[in-house]
């Protein structure tokens, strides 16, 4: 069987299951970045999963950073992998696909497709222009971490969503309509839907998805493939594989090689995109006012309050109607809108950081986290020293075009789905021969 396509990137993978037994509503769990600003979401993790094997053990949840010893949490997590190879926890299966269905409570699950690609396609640097393309910045503060447990991993488990741009559902809808063999089949813990996985390993069906992939291939530079959650996960993946390289001891089909990642089509009806909101923590709310009006002086700025919510929202969708960017914000006891006439660039996001990136260089208290959901923000607004701003969605049928004229967004532009909708830890793969 063929199980590297170099042309479109594309790897077949030898994947790892839990054996027949362990409870997978206990196995898989969130994606790390998740739930940063809401640790309670993780102590309920660890509660509902108790002493069963896990990936929670696997992963180091970003809401844990800054608290304890980050370097004895990674040697912790790698004796646990190489814990689960040894001890039969992880069963390694024939290279395959898998197509993975999720019910998220829409008309229909969310499909999408388990493969690997090749991290030799990608780079996140701006204005690079690979088969596999970056849609958001990348924070290279935010790599190190993620770098460091993948470093001496013997396992990768994915939590990164890739794009696909196929209209005419070419690649994923046919696959699901196929008497398919069985994966799995389990609910998530709270409240993640219900997920299903079934195997693409017969070798016609890997070559003939391989040749729809390719027929999707535009542009030129040609891409095909458009980051969309674990960007930064994927770019620490490609950090790693150039280290390998640099030290010489990296064949060509060396498993670091690779990544997981699912594979989803961006017309996908049940895909959603979804505004990532910014909670500023750490300020005092009007100084940081007073700050955009100097800011934005020259394009037009203005500033308004509410009496209550229901006019602050009522106006924030007229809003949306009018020329330039308004920019809603909350705080514990103001509902309010700033607003710039003449932005001079295209997304409310970059309007924002153009402010919030050098107003956080010269603050050393203030700190920024993105949230997912608009009542997780109302939630966190109501302590002292904060203020949320909520962004709006940016249209999903429009990204692939953005990113080919205009390269990648501003860090976390857009979420693919709220917060409980990431995807799941679940499979794993071997990164070291």
């Amino acid at each position: 069987m063929q199980t590297h396509y170099p042309d479109i990137a594309l790897h077949v993978p030898s994947l790892l299951l839990p054996r027949a037994g362990i409870p997978l509503r206990a196995w898989s769990v969130i994606a790390c970045d998740q739930y940063t600003s809401q640790p309670e979401y993780w102590e309920e993790a660890r509660r509902l999963v108790g002493e069963a094997p896990s990936t929670l053990d696997l992963v180091l949840p970003e809401a844990h950073l800054g608290k304890g010893d980050p370097e004895t949490a990674i040697d912790r997590i790698n004796q646990q992998m190489a814990r689960y190879l040894d001890d039969g926890t992880l069963v390694e299966h024939p290279p395959g696909f898998v197509l993975v269905e999720r019910d998220l409570g829409r008309a229909a699950p969310r499909k999408g497709l388990l493969v690997a690609l090749d991290l030799e396609r990608f780079d996140f640097r701006d204005g690079a222009r690979e088969l596999i393309r970056s849609t958001e910045g990348t924070d290279p503060a935010r790599l190190p971490a993620r770098m460091a447990v993948r470093r001496h991993a013997c396992l990768e488990t994915p939590h990164i969503l890739v794009l696909i741009d196929d209209p005419d559902d070419t690649v994923i809808e046919p696959l699901s309509r196929l008497d398919l063999p069985h994966a799995y089949d389990f609910e998530l813990m709270q409240g993640g839907g219900h997920l299903r996985g079934r195997w693409v390993n017969r070798e016609k069906l890997i070559a003939d998805t391989a040749a729809r992939l390719a027929a999707l291939v535009r542009g030129d530079p040609p891409m095909l493939y458009a980051m969309g959650d674990g960007n930064h996960s994927f770019a620490a993946a490609r950090g790693i594989w150039e280290e390998s390289k640099a030290r010489q001891d990296a064949r060509p089909d060396h498993p670091g090689r690779f990544a997981l990642v699912e594979l989803v089509n961006i017309h996908d009806p049940a895909l959603e995109f979804e505004p990532i909101h910014r909670l500023l923590d750490g300020v005092d709310p009007q100084v940081l006012l007073r700050a955009m009006a100097e800011h934005f002086a020259d394009q037009g700025f203005r500033h308004r309050t509410f009496a209550n919510e229901r006019d602050w929202r009522r106006a924030c969708h007229d809003e949306a109607t009018r020329r330039g960017h308004g920019l809603p914000y909350r705080t514990a006891t103001t509902f309010g809108e700033v607003g710039v006439g003449n932005p001079g660039l295209k997304l409310e996001t970059a309007t924002l950081h153009a402010f919030l990136d050098p107003f956080l260089a010269q603050h050393d208290a203030a700190s920024v986290d993105y949230i997912h959901g608009e009542a997780a923000l109302a939630d966190l607004c109501r302590a002292k020293g904060r203020i949320g701003f909520v962004l709006p969605a940016m249209d999903k049928h429009g990204l692939f075009a953005s990113v080919v004229e205009h390269g990648a967004t501003p860090r976390k532009t857009f979420s693919l789905g709220e917060a409980d909708e990431k995807r799941f830890y679940l499979e794993c793969r071997r990164i070291q021969p």
